[in-house]
Order: C-alpha cells, then structure tokens, then sequence
C-alpha cells in the first residue's frame, strides 16, 4: 500500500472546472471599481510584450503584508525541433551553466518585472541559481524553473514571458505547477489573482500555453479555515531527469511568537557608515544568527536579506537543493515560512527544528512530490495518525503541543500533493514525556 491511500482524508480536496465553492476566510468575489461583480482586468489580458510592472498600484503599507507565497514551478524540455539534450546529473560537467541556466539576468529582470518584483541578490553552485527577490525567491536549475512570490504580485503574468525567452534557448514548456494558500487579505490583489477561478481561468485560456498543458485546480483542506490551492497540468509527466528534485516541503507558520518576530524590525540594529544594501546584507546576516535560521540548513550557502521597515528573505543552496525562509512580523499578520526540496527520508527533526524556532499558533505543511518521491520517505506527518503527528517542542520549563486538526491530498498522474494543519493546543504540559516527533530526532 502507497503513503498516500494511507493519508487521513479528513478534508475532501474540491476540483475546480468552472465554478469555486464556497469560502469564508479567502473571499474571492472581489468586485470591480464600477461595483460589478466581475473583477476588472487590464486591457493587455495574455500581451506578452507588456513589461511595465503590470500596470498595477498597490495600496499603501498600512502595517498588515500579504505573507503567504504564490509558487510557480515550471519544468521543460528540448524544443522539438532542437537536437539539444537536456542536461541530467550523470551527463552535464560539473559547473557548466546549460539549459535555463543559460538566461541572460536582463532576461531574469524582465520575468521578474512581469510579476511585479526585483532581483535584489544571488549566489549560484554548480547545480542551481538562487535568487532573492524584493517579494521572495527565484531559483533557476538547467530545466526547471521555481519563482516564489509574496504580497500583491502578478506571478502568472510572468509565464508568457518565460516562455518566449526560453524558445530563443530551444526550449519548451512541459509540466506546470502553480500553488498558494488562501489569502488573508484578497481584496488587496491585482489580477489575476483576485480569485482562484480567475487564477485557473488565466492558465487555461492563457494563448501561449502548449496545448499539452491542460491542467486543472484543486483546493485541498478546509474551506471554512486555512486551505490550499493546487493547479497542475496533468497531460504531463515530469521528466526522469527531474529526480534529484522531486519533493517540496513547505512550513507556513503564522502568529509567530511575539519575541522572535522582533528580531526581524530592522531598527532592532545598529546603523553603520554604509549603503542601504550592505545594511541589508550585515543586517540579514545578525537575523539568521540571533533567530537560529542558519542551524536549519548547516553546510548550505546561505545569502539573507533584512527589509525597511521589517520583514526578511533567505535562501540556502546546498548541491542540488535549497532552503528558502520569508518573514513578515508585523502584528496581527505574523508570517513565517520555510520551503525546501531537500531529499530526507526522514522530515522529523526539520520540522521539529523550524518550528521550535518560531513558535507559532498555527501552522500549515504541504508536500508536493513524485510517486518514486513519496515512497521513499520513511516518517511522514501528514500520513500518520493522528497521535503520531502531534508535534511537541520547548519553550522554556513548559512542553506546547501542536494537533494535527485535518489532511488532504490528491494525486495527478505522478504527482502528490498533500496539506495538513496543525493548532497550539491551549494549554502547556510541564515535565511529561514527549510523544510524537522529538526535536532531538535524527533523520
């Protein structure tokens, strides 16, 4: 029996054609400035030639962010009418910079200007570039492509241009995957992201899209409480070469503890004699110390950033794989999340770790991964029981306990994706034995 027919489907995941159901905590019916019920939407819908930011406003910082991330992973292969092969972990020489790689960073700038962000910092290994971005992360392996993207960005605008930048390099699209949570604050999104249905309505009738790429959208979780959006094209199959990179754990945490989400006021700081970029930088780097974000990804090239007024980024590359960090700490909109493509067979002691480190009231895990993936993780949360998954870490003298309260999960030709929640439960244990995941746990 796989992991994922052992999966407690306590939420049913809502396959998405044409209509959305019904939901309290992301309304997505936001109307129009003429009161309409129909969001409005540039005249420029799929012009793929339109690099001016969007054309999109926002709303001016009132203390609340937009924390929870959009993902776009974008996976190709040789245009079929090229004789270039594509690169795999046993042909491609050791720092030879081949398939998307190969984009210039002016072509990085303008995808990134589509979605309504910036290049502000890289590193890069023989195997991957990682990008930190003014609304998240950018990470660019030879055919593969993952753009993370926080706030009131316009992430999917940016597919039209990925893909005619990538022709000129014999490339074209083959797999698709688009993710996010529900907003907590819709109303303040640009299109097409006033709505999950606009959203799946963009990606299908989107004219640049290859006519294999007809894919569908899925809300996995409670729709009454934090639940998850998945688009996948499912005419599909992620190519072999892809199995280095084959799963993706994502860690949203919100109501951080007060006193951890301090650390990341940039004024908690000395100023020094220096430019607002290497205040960044010197800043970024005393966060990843103090908040212990640097012991989650030991070995890894770690490149943070601190912002103005608050707020951070981080991403860590070690061989083929990343961790990124993003935080928002602003009261009322705490935000902490931690995403990586690490392949463990044992996810326990990061999970433990990442949330010991924040502490948060709630939190969401979701995995994305392949069949061959999924199979080789021995201790999984989100298909346990539900005593198993309990999750206990310190704080102090006292134990917190997190439930798992609801899974979901669906599967999409050879692709799983699977989300579940946990709650602080109210109230703390002093001096009882732990049960469940340990924090000392050895993957």
């Amino acid at each position: 029996m796989d992991a994922l027919s052992t999966i407690l489907n306590d939420t049913e995941a809502i396959h998405f054609n044409d209509t959305d159901s019904g939901r309290f905590t992301d309304s997505d019916t936001s109307l129009s400035e003429n009161g309409s019920g129909q969001p409005q939407q540039p005249n420029d819908y799929h012009d793929e030639d339109d690099d001016d930011m969007s054309g999109e406003v926002d709303r001016p910082y009132n203390g609340y962010f937009e924390g929870p991330e959009k993902t776009l992973e974008l996976c190709f292969r040789p245009a079929e009418d090229c004789e270039m092969s594509m690169p795999t972990p046993t042909n491609s020489n050791p720092g030879e910079r081949t398939g998307l790689r190969l984009l210039e960073r002016c072509d990085l700038d303008r995808i990134c200007r589509r979605s309504r962000c910036t290049i502000i910092s890289s590193v890069s290994n023989q195997f991957l570039d990682a990008y930190v971005l003014s609304e998240s992360s950018l990470f660019v392996y030879p055919n593969m492509m993952v753009l993370k993207t926080c706030g009131t960005t316009t992430l999917l605008r940016c597919i039209s241009t990925v893909i005619e930048l990538t022709k000129k390099i014999g490339l074209e699209l083959d797999w698709v995957g688009y993710s996010r949570k529900n907003f907590s604050f819709p109303g303040d999104q640009c299109f097409p992201h006033q709505s999950f249905n606009q959203e799946v309505d963009y990606l299908a009738s989107h004219r640049r899209l290859s006519k294999r790429l007809n894919g569908s959208g899925y809300t996995l979780g409670p729709v009454t409480g934090d639940h998850w959006y998945v688009f996948i094209a499912d005419q599909t199959l992620r190519n072999s070469v892809l199995l280095y990179t084959d799963r993706v754990l994502n860690i949203m945490m919100f109501d951080i503890d007060q006193t951890v989400a301090k650390i990341f006021y940039y004024d908690q700081f000395v100023k020094e004699s220096e430019t607002q970029e290497e205040a960044g930088l010197r800043i970024g780097k005393l966060q990843t110390k103090k908040a212990g974000i640097d012991s989650l990804c030991p070995g890894a090239i770690i490149d943070p950033r601190a912002f103005q007024p608050c707020g951070y980024s981080m991403n860590a590359i070690l061989f083929h794989s990343y961790c990124t960090m993003h935080i928002t700490p602003e009261d009322g909109s705490s935000y902490a999340s931690f995403e990586t493509n690490q392949k463990l067979g044992n996810y326990t002691s990061l999970i433990n770790n990442v949330i010991n480190a924040f502490k948060p009231k709630r939190f969401v895990i979701t995995l994305m991964a392949d069949e061959d993936g999924l199979d080789l993780i021995k201790t999984n949360p989100l298909t346990e029981n539900s005593r198993k998954a309990a999750i206990m870490v310190r704080d102090g003298k006292d134990m917190m306990t997190y439930k798992r309260r609801s899974t979901s999960s669906i599967k999409v030709d050879d692709c799983c994706c699977m989300m579940g929640n946990w709650n602080l439960e109210e109230e703390r244990s002093t001096n009882k034995k732990i049960r469940g995941y340990s924090i000392d746990a050895q993957c």
